[in-house]
């Protein structure tokens, strides 16, 4: 039996009618037979999910491979199980309640095979407001990584998998994890590839937000949350290489996952979840050391991480609060430095450090002068009228260095 180009592995449970799109889209993709099989794992439905893909298996023959199974409670299972039956060169794994783009698996595989790709990113496109971060989207990238590009906001699943680098390292999704089992995988999956490249010419994958709200990650409880985040940190600290790269990984998770488990919804929790949310934020922010990221992150958003960490829910109701009823805050001025004028900055009740609400510092006048040297000679410099090992000697400060651009439009 001839091996397909791409085994697209869908795990279903209660996705109707989302389904039969996502299905149709299967059944109208570009790649010509043979090359692409479908795996779909009925994980006990009780919608008519599974009868429907019977019914498509039996229209479509050598198409789709079904598996029915009893509940397992969260995606990892019916997925890892269409893992294990997969045969091509490449994988993708597609949300039952999603769709793809008619020529997506074509144009990835192609891409793939042109570029020696061990992963590739698609280009993907949310529907009924669904939040897709486009910041990796803006052009084809043969190769990119986690320092240099927006990799680090784009974690789920949704990509064209080398099934070879899956099987060689072992690569599964975490059946404990309830929510985010898809990130620790892909996480893991791009620290170990040789080559991370995006297709953004096509759009290749549409992401849905159901109008029930029946997605697994909205659904999910902040604590089955907290620790698939808590996952990814591991398989970050464990792979990832210190300095941009890591701190690219962390920046994502506590500039955005966490903290917004700690904005509105955060006030509809019971007083006792609310306090039991703030000691499993500090716990994370000590194990993975997010306060080296904090300088990466919005005030508001470290303010309430603090918060949490304080295991101080009343403060923290009052700064969600206040974040909802005025939005930004005063700035207030103290010399050269400029803080956000939270309720909570320089509340003694609570004793956050200055640094936390910091939104910039001016540099002192004298500093800016000696930084910068004086302006005529800088001039003269610039125009030529410096002999050349100067010039080099100089090039070497930073400071010269921006002053010369400046100066000289770039040129040097």
């Amino acid at each position: 039996m001839a091996v397909p180009d791409v085994t697209v592995v869908v795990a279903v449970y209660n996705t109707m009618p989302y389904l039969t799109a996502c299905l149709d889209s299967l059944v109208g993709q570009s790649l010509a037979p043979g090359r692409l099989e479908v795996v779909a794992v009925d994980d006990g439905s009780t919608d008519g999910g599974g009868e429907l893909l019977d019914e498509y298996a039996a229209r479509h023959p050598g198409l789709f491979t079904v598996v029915h199974q009893s509940n397992s409670g969260g995606p990892a299972g019916p997925t890892n199980r269409g893992l294990e039956l997969a045969r091509g060169r490449y994988v993708l794994f597609l949300g039952a309640d999603d769709w793809l783009g008619e020529e997506a698996l074509e144009r990835l595989v192609t891409a793939a095979d042109a570029w020696g790709s061990d992963v590739v990113v698609p280009k993907q496109v949310g529907v009924n407001g669904r939040l897709v971060p486009q910041g990796i989207f803006h052009a084809d990238a043969e190769s990119v990584g986690f320092a240099d590009s927006a990799l680090a906001w784009a974690l789920a699943d949704t990509k064209l998998f080398r099934l070879d680098l899956v099987r060689r390292h072992g690569l599964r999704r975490d059946e404990g994890l309830k929510v985010f089992s898809d990130q620790p995988f892909t996480l893991e999956a791009c620290l170990r590839a040789a080559r991370v490249s995006v297709l953004a010419s096509y759009d290749c994958y549409f992401l849905v937000l159901r109008e029930d709200r029946g997605n697994v990650t909205e659904r999910a409880g902040v604590l089955d949350r907290l620790r698939g985040i808590a996952a990814l940190q591991q398989v970050a600290v464990e792979l990832a290489e210190p300095g941009e790269e890591l701190d690219a990984i962390r920046a994502r998770s506590f500039g955005w996952d966490v903290p917004r488990l700690l904005r509105e919804g955060f006030l509809l929790l019971t007083a006792d979840m609310q306090e039991r949310v703030c000691v499993e934020t500090a716990r994370l922010v000590e194990r993975f050391g997010a306060r080296e990221v904090y300088h990466r992150l919005p005030v508001a958003e470290r303010v309430r991480l603090e918060l949490a960490c304080a295991v101080r829910p009343e403060a923290l109701r009052d700064q969600v609060r206040y974040e909802a009823a005025h939005g930004d805050p005063p700035v207030v001025v103290d010399g050269r430095r400029q803080y956000a004028g939270y309720p909570a900055f320089r509340d003694a009740r609570l004793g956050l450090p200055d640094e936390l609400f910091l939104l910039r510092e001016e540099a002192a006048e004298a500093e800016v002068e000696a930084a910068a040297g004086p302006l005529d000679l800088a001039r003269q410099l610039w125009r030529g009228l410096v002999p050349e090992q100067v010039r080099r000697g100089l090039r070497r400060n930073p400071a010269w260095r921006r002053l010369a651009d400046s100066v000289n439009g770039g040129r040097g």
